[in-house]
């Protein structure tokens, strides 16, 4: 564990903020007042987590993608000083098989040209009639049942979770147990116990499914995949290991951004208009990276450790020490983003944001949550015009104790 900050000074400790913060009492889409702050100050600093040491949180754009893309800069989560997200990650991920999630380069390489064959920008754009059905046909059922509705249970949560099963060959059916399960492993408070009985009933679930496979291959990911087992290349669990991380990221994040976005616009009603008055596809998908901009879903902040001093910021990094990439904050920096704050789908550069990562681990299923994001909004607010909240702001319960914000319930009238 690093020894807390002192002046250079007079060796007196640093105060050094806990990490993470809560969000304030006002806008529910802006980052902790605490972190602003922090990031006013400059872009790199001192957190304490739950464990008591304390890492370095990487708040400003340029440093972000500078460190992401270092290669002294790792996310092997087996290493000594790295910055779990809390005591269940710790104690479960001795136990995670090697996979993208977890390895460098050169080995994270070779997972992850296994992992993006079903990913490429052809093959996505590929489904898009296939996701723009599933949309209608869940709006269709939402308007048929009752008034108001839950949009997380009607729509956001359904299609990403519809998509990824079908794209990797989970059975939907199952989809409540890998749910619940995800949901779990993602809280903040979520216990070494925990942790471990959620990652062996989901790893015990895939490493069936990747049996299965290879036994009985389909036209899906999870079947190539398991190929790759039967030609020598990986073990079951590693394939596992890969296909729960599909599975888990494929749709939790999505279905956020969906509730959550929806909120956002309904209370931003003047951009709103600008995207249900528009078919162009350029306009929709400058309005998505916006929106993936102004929302921090990722708020627990990407976790790495150094392997080598590094200086950065008129700072050092030393080996061994970790550090938070805090997505959330680089997405509102001002150095980058004039009038940061501002929800703007006209936005010329809002692109250049961070939410996916960057360097060799960004998302492997980007392209994936982009058009499902497009699509979407792109046909709920035309398909619903008169869509509104069934309920004040101030009553919606928004997902402060999980490691991807959101709504849990989104009650909505029209």
């Amino acid at each position: 564990m690093p020894d807390a900050p002192t002046s250079p000074a007079t060796g007196i400790p640093i105060p050094v903020p806990e990490w993470p913060m809560p969000r304030g009492e006002g806008c529910p889409f802006d980052p902790p007042p605490a972190l602003r702050a922090l990031t006013a100050e400059k872009p790199l600093a001192r957190v304490r987590i739950w464990d008591g040491s304390t890492p370095w949180i990487v708040t400003g754009h340029a440093a972000q993608r500078t460190l992401l893309a270092d290669p002294r800069v790792s996310v092997d989560e087996r290493l000594p000083g790295f910055p779990h997200w809390h005591a269940g990650m710790a104690a479960s991920a001795p136990h995670h098989p090697r996979s993208v999630f977890n390895s460098d380069a050169p080995e994270h390489t070779r997972y992850r040209r296994i992992m993006t064959g079903p990913f490429t920008f052809k093959r996505v754009e590929a489904l898009r009639p296939t996701i723009q059905k599933i949309t209608d046909d869940l709006v269709d059922k939402m308007l048929a049942g009752p008034n108001p509705a839950d949009l997380v249970e009607a729509l956001a949560l359904p299609l990403p979770t519809l998509m990824i099963s079908e794209l990797l060959g989970v059975p939907y059916e199952d989809h409540d147990f890998f749910q619940e399960n995800a949901a779990r492993g993602i809280a903040h408070n979520a216990t070494a116990e925990e942790s471990m009985r959620n990652f062996a009933e989901l790893n015990g679930y895939l490493v069936r499914l990747v049996e299965r496979k290879i036994a009985e291959p389909a036209d899906d990911a999870l079947s190539d995949i398991a190929a790759r087992v039967t030609a020598g290349d990986i073990d079951v669990a590693e394939a596992a290991m890969m296909g729960m991380g599909l599975l888990v990221a494929g749709h939790e994040t999505s279905a956020n951004m969906i509730s959550l976005a929806t909120v956002a616009l309904l209370e931003h009603p003047e951009q709103l208009a600008l995207l249900r008055g528009t078919d162009d596809p350029k306009v929709v998908a400058g309005a998505v990276d916006e929106l993936l901009r102004y929302l921090g879903i990722i708020h627990g902040g990407q976790r790495r450790i150094a392997t080598a001093d590094i200086e950065i910021g008129g700072e050092v990094i030393r080996a061994g020490e970790g550090i938070v990439v805090e997505l959330f904050s680089a997405n509102r920096d001002a150095a980058v983003f004039p009038d940061p704050d501002l929800l703007d789908l006209h936005r010329a550069n809002a692109r250049h944001h961070n939410a996916f990562g960057f360097g060799i681990h960004q998302c492997v299923g980007q392209q994936l949550a982009r058009v499902e994001l497009q699509i979407v909004y792109g046909t709920l607010f035309r398909r619903i015009p008169t869509l509104a909240l069934a309920a004040p702001l101030d009553e919606i319960e928004f997902k402060h104790d999980r490691l991807a914000y959101g709504v849990y319930v989104l009650p909505v009238t029209w």
